[in-house]
């Protein structure tokens, strides 16, 4: 569904008037306006708040965190917006155990002074770059798996993609996960925002985006009789003993 069609159904389950477009006329209508801040809104709560969708997963280019000897810092990729909850940092001359990750900027300057460092190798982020240590050696590499900022599919009048974009532009732009989900949102949000009761229809979206996060899960691949995983270790991480 585009974003008019989801505003409109939206518009009949809270008792407003439907549209022919949310975007022409916006400045005069405060109704689209509220509803198009709303759709901006529960899209964003939908695709980042509540669960690591894969859709949403990005996996970073090697290319942009290759090391030359030299650079301790790397610039973050422009459709970034947070890593996955349970993310790492995996480098390519140590990959038995992911790099440390210093969540403290304080920690992490003190360990520089001290020059200390896990085996591993470490990471953190601040400034909008991505640190490493040690420096990367030339030709190493750093990958990890983040969340892409971008949950809008923007479309031009035909219906096909134009780009990703982290709001509606507009009126047949699609969401990029269950466009249930963004309309069941939108309903309660309107509502609380109005003052109304909402708590039926908060009930519905959070039953909705449990059945459709269970339903995201990866399941495993069968062989046989037996998932690919049954049998499946941690390495171990050390030195084998002599």
């Amino acid at each position: 569904m585009t974003l008019l069609t989801v505003v409109n159904e939206v518009c009949m389950a809270v008792g407003v008037h439907d549209t022919p477009s949310v975007f022409a006329n916006i400045a005069a209508n405060r109704t689209m306006g509220e509803m198009l801040a709303v759709a901006n809104e529960m899209a964003a709560q939908t695709a980042y708040d509540n669960r690591d969708w894969t859709k949403m997963r990005r996996t970073s280019d090697p290319a942009m965190f290759t090391g030359n000897g030299i650079q301790e810092a790397f610039n973050l990729p422009a459709d970034y917006l947070r890593m996955l909850n349970n993310g790492n940092v995996w480098l390519s001359p140590n990959t038995l155990q992911p790099a440390r990750f210093i969540p403290d900027t304080d920690e992490w300057l003190q360990r520089r002074a001290a020059n200390n460092s896990s085996t591993w190798g470490e990471w953190t982020i601040y400034g909008g770059q991505l640190h490493i240590w040690p420096i990367m050696g030339l030709g190493a590499t750093a990958r990890f798996t983040y969340i892409d900022k971008n949950c809008i599919e923007l479309r031009n009048d035909s219906g096909t993609l134009a780009g990703l974009g982290d709001r509606f532009t507009r009126d047949v732009d699609t969401f990029r996960l269950d466009e249930r989900l963004l309309k069941l949102g939108m309903i309660w949000l309107w509502k609380s925002r109005k003052g109304s009761p909402y708590a039926e229809d908060l009930g519905n979206w959070s039953n909705a985006m449990a059945m459709a996060m269970g339903a995201d899960s990866p399941a495993p691949v069968i062989i046989g009789t037996s998932p690919a995983s049954a049998n499946a270790r941690y390495a171990y991480p050390w030195p084998a003993p002599t």
